[in-house]
């Protein structure tokens, strides 16, 4: 922004519009005017006034009253009432002397009223307040402007969840604050180069055109140059070719990468400086918190992925498939798990579970129980048996957590099912015949109530069982049963194991709030 666009200081002269419908009051007034060193613009009617106004830019209006084609208070009115137009008015009226007048005058919109004779030190003293009252309004609503730009880009920068939509806020808020073109340069977490160029009204640029693409690449070399180079966190660097000027700035933070921006202007204000430089200090904060959100996030996933046991390979005859996915804005650890146990007499425990919270002491609690199932699974205690050792256990050592479980014995020999559930999501049965949910409950774990016997049922010749923890189906606003019932539906009979796993993510996992943990196991005909 030039000066002229920042606005003059508040007692230079500025453009003065006289309006008299008589000759001598407009040589009078305008020479008055003039000897203070303002520009002067004589009228003698209210539709040249308006015709001028909307034809050049105007600092302040001389109004009189009595006009011979309209009332100067209606000619207030109007400029008042224009957002294009409006700017401040002072009446000077030799007829138009009552205190009714001067109530109606400035009731309608004038800044001041005066009535002639009038010294020419009043009229000056009066000109100049009213100009200095207004450019002070003036400079404070430009000022509140840039800081709200500034607002909604640090907003946006906080709120973007990957650089790409940091550097886009960066280039918007710069555009905004400086009503030019801007172009917005940061490393990503591997340390390549991601920009960002929009215009002033939050137009995406492609950077084909030269000036965006010189600023561009005057970006590209000053963000690549050492550290060493900059004794300042910002710089003013350009210009980008010698016919387009433009302003560009490098940001750096302490043991950080930089932030390189350049707006399309060949000088700033001190005050867009200022603002440039918060600009580009937040964005250089921002980006160590992403990327330092990103580095947590890898490395609770990592943890989080190594508590999971390694499924076992397939059985003669039946099929294991099981996932884990974590919520995707989500840094810490959940306690969503799931455990496959191969006993000595050849049976199989499968189970599915969820301990309460999003913690490491979740995840803490989680590996424990993991740890307990298959060490009394080991032992030979059933299903029931499990829970309330399990129950017993959590009131030792961890009085106020829980957590929801599903166990499953299968007995491949028999090929008969047994099923002990507490709290947790029923297992899905898919058969030759259809699925079900096999509608077993019980109390939580932990909750310190007794769980009820475990149920026994024969299984058909074919089948696919499907464990899932509530990550999978829960949403804001969603119907649960609804939910369940299109995870019944979801994915055909015949689909292995891993297919079905693959489809239940895929349908159902997109934008989760919560971690997901699926586990599928599946019998194929031996005769097949």
């Amino acid at each position: 922004m030039t000066e002229s666009e920042a606005g003059p200081p508040p007692d230079e002269p500025g453009v003065v519009l006289v309006v008299d419908d008589t000759v001598a009051g407009r040589y009078v007034t305008a020479s008055w005017l003039r000897r203070r060193g303002h520009e002067v613009i004589e009228v003698g009617t209210g539709a040249e006034a308006l015709e001028t106004m909307a034809a050049r830019a105007v600092d302040l209006v001389v109004l009189d009253v009595g006009l011979p084609d309209m009332s100067g208070f209606d000619v207030c009115a109007m400029i008042k009432g224009d957002p294009v137009l409006t700017r401040p008015v002072v009446h000077l009226s030799a007829t138009s002397v009552r205190g009714a007048d001067r109530v109606q005058g400035l009731t309608r919109g004038a800044d001041a009223y005066l009535v002639e004779p009038v010294e020419p030190e009043e009229l000056i003293a009066t000109v100049d307040s009213v100009l200095r009252s207004y450019r002070a309004r003036d400079a404070a609503e430009t000022l509140a402007e840039r800081l709200a730009a500034l607002t909604r880009a640090s907003l946006a920068m906080n709120a973007g969840a990957t650089v790409e939509q940091v550097v886009e806020a960066v280039a918007v808020g710069a555009a905004e604050m400086v009503g030019a073109e801007a172009v917005a340069l940061v490393h990503d977490a591997d340390g390549a180069l991601r920009w960002a160029a929009t215009s002033p009204g939050g137009g995406r640029l492609d950077g084909a055109d030269g000036p965006t693409s010189a600023m561009r690449e005057l970006l590209v070399a000053e963000a690549l140059a050492p550290p060493g180079a900059f004794r300042v966190p910002w710089r003013v660097v350009g210009p980008a070719t010698a016919n387009d000027m433009c302003c560009a700035f490098v940001f750096r933070s302490r043991g950080s990468l930089p932030v390189a921006l350049a707006v399309r202007r060949p000088t700033l204000q001190p005050a867009h400086t200022e603002l440039l430089a918060q600009l580009g200090q937040a964005a250089a904060l921002s980006l160590d918190a992403l990327r330092l959100h990103t580095q947590e996030h890898d490395l609770a996933l990592t943890l989080q992925r190594s508590f999971m046991p390694p499924v076992p390979p397939d059985r003669p005859g039946v099929e294991i498939a099981a996932r884990y996915e974590p919520a995707g804005d989500n840094t810490e650890i959940g306690g969503d798990f799931y455990e496959i146990v191969e006993l000595r007499d050849g049976r199989l425990l499968a189970a599915i579970g969820d301990v309460a919270g999003h913690s490491v002491h979740a995840a803490t609690v989680m590996v424990e129980l993991r740890h307990a199932l298959r060490a009394y699974a080991l032992d030979g205690h059933g299903p029931r048996e499990i829970l309330e050792r399990l129950e017993r256990m959590l009131r030792v050592y961890h009085p106020d957590e829980f957590a929801t479980l599903c166990l499953l014995l299968l007995d491949e020999e028999h090929n008969r099912l047994t099923v002990a559930n507490a709290g947790h999501l029923p297992p899905l049965l898919i058969g030759p015949a259809g699925s079900e949910y096999l509608l077993v409950g019980g109390p939580m774990v932990g909750l310190r109530r007794p769980h009820p016997p475990a149920t026994e049922l024969e299984l058909p010749p074919t089948w696919s069982l499907v464990l899932i923890t509530d990550g999978l189906v829960e949403a804001p606003g969603a119907d649960l049963d609804a939910e369940l019932e299109h995870v019944r539906v979801t994915a055909p009979p015949d689909a292995t194991a891993e297919e079905r796993c693959d489809v239940l993510l895929s349908r159902f996992a997109q934008n989760r709030l919560a971690d997901v943990a699926v586990l599928v196991l599946r019998r194929i005909d031996r005769a097949g």
